[in-house]
């Protein structure tokens, strides 16, 4: 069974930085076609933050541009999210998804960032 673990999240003051990781188990994590990082606020929908395809090119949207950066580690099995310079709006539960072309995306459970000033 393929599953998704995230860790990282935590309090943290405007400015500051913090590092999540998204570990996989059951398969390796530079098969997937696709990792990205979404994040979520109650009551809005899913944001996509960040990506990373399996020839390892990243897509960030614009508001994380600069402050956040998406790497792989494949001897880790794992997929991080380096957040700089955390703004209060980046306050948000953040999940780790895995696509696989034909197959179902995989979700990890998620991470609470809160980000205070």
């Amino acid at each position: 069974q393929v599953q998704l673990v995230e860790s990282g999240g935590g309090l943290v003051q405007a400015g500051g930085s913090l590092r999540l990781s998204c570990v996989a188990s059951g398969r390796r994590i530079d098969s997937f076609n696709y990792m990205k990082w979404y994040r979520q606020t109650p009551g809005q929908r899913r944001e996509l933050v960040a990506g990373i395809n399996i020839g390892g090119s990243t897509t960030y949207v614009d508001s994380v541009k600069g402050r956040f950066f998406i790497s792989r580690d494949n001897a880790k099995n794992t997929v991080y999210l380096q957040m700089t310079s955390l703004k209060r709006e980046d306050t948000a539960a953040y999940y780790c998804q895995g696509l696989i072309w034909g197959g179902p995306d995989i979700w990890g459970q998620g991470t609470q960032v809160t980000v205070s000033s």
